[in-house]
């Protein structure tokens, strides 16, 4: 009797140590936007926390649509974040896209691992029409128009064939005026100063506090006021960084700033903004006077955090003062 106590208590002390190891396996998806534009896109998150070492794969929802009216754009690599010593979350990310306006349920992906198999809960992607002007004329090609004109076609014969004279008389003028300009320059004619360019970082910030004042919204404009809003913070990244964003989609330039490592912290901030803007504009959205004064704060707090670090200058250990109390010291 005694060798089966034994042998039950370490059977059961076996089956406790097994469950304790094996933690169990989670799985859950999102979307960074629940409604957009047609035509616009969206991230759909999926999120796995599991052991490390553990081996899964998707067997579902690996195409090119995850419906008929939803397509996916592109499956980005997961990404395995470490969250303790024995644990670890992979995070894959799926852009999506529809052209088609409606309410669509996008199906769960089903994940295996081992003996498990698990999958998410179905998500509702709500997609916006655009508003379509069916009154505006459509008009057919144009007529046949005559060549354009250059000055020279009304000019003599003599002067269009001595044209080189006119040329080296203008190239004399031209120095002449350099020389003037120069010597001048130097007895005393003062030039005006340049002016410093102000930064992109303050200038966007001075653009930003003189379209608060207009009170746009407040009158009933907030279309104008949100395309102004993006105008200045478009002009703000190309001046700053260097991205054409006058000419990208709202999808392009969030995914510009994520490709740097400078940007990337707030292209979550300036994708909010620029959804609610589209929303304005194109789906004809009126926000809330709390909403509208949230977009501003964000656009300013995106300015704010990615203007330029300052410059520490740096000390001069070797201060000639400090050498020159000591000698007097002496």
């Amino acid at each position: 009797m005694k060798l089966k106590h034994i042998i039950s208590l370490v059977a059961a002390i076996l089956i406790a140590w097994t469950s304790a190891e094996a933690a169990p396996i989670t799985i859950k998806a999102s979307l960074d936007s629940a409604y957009i534009l047609m035509g616009k896109q969206t991230m759909l998150n999926i999120n796995i926390v599991q052991d490390k070492g553990v081996v899964g794969h998707f067997i579902t929802n690996n195409g090119d649509t995850l419906t008929r009216e939803v397509e996916v754009i592109h499956n980005y690599a997961p990404d395995t974040v470490s969250l303790s010593s024995d644990r670890e979350e992979i995070t894959r990310k799926v852009l999506i896209q529809s052209f088609d306006s409606g309410l669509y349920t996008l199906p769960p992906y089903v994940y295996v691992a081992g003996n498990e198999t698990l999958s998410t809960s179905p998500l509702a992607l709500k997609v916006l029409p655009v508003d379509v002007d069916t009154l505006q004329t459509i008009h057919d090609y144009a007529g046949i128009s005559d060549p354009a004109t250059k000055i020279w076609d009304y000019l003599p014969d003599f002067i269009v064939d001595y044209w080189w004279i006119y040329f080296v008389v203008a190239l004399i003028v031209m120095l002449l005026g350099i020389w003037l300009a120069f010597f001048k320059g130097k007895k005393g004619v003062s030039l005006a100063p340049k002016q410093k360019p102000i930064p992109p970082y303050e200038l966007a910030l001075q653009q930003l506090e003189k379209l608060k004042t207009e009170k746009l919204c407040e009158n009933g404009l907030e279309k104008e006021y949100y395309t102004r809003l993006t105008d200045i913070l478009r002009n703000y990244l190309d001046s700053r960084f260097g991205i054409n964003a006058m000419e990208m989609t709202s999808s392009q330039i969030i995914r510009q700033l994520n490709m740097n490592a400078e940007t990337k912290p707030s292209a979550p901030v300036l994708n909010r903004i620029l959804e609610m803007a589209d929303f304005v504009k194109f789906a004809k959205v009126r926000p809330l006077p709390d909403e509208n004064q949230a977009v501003f704060n964000n656009s300013v707090k995106f300015v704010e955090d990615t203007k330029p670090a300052p410059v520490e200058e740096e000390n001069n250990d070797e201060d000639p003062n400090n050498e020159s109390i000591t000698k007097s010291n002496k």
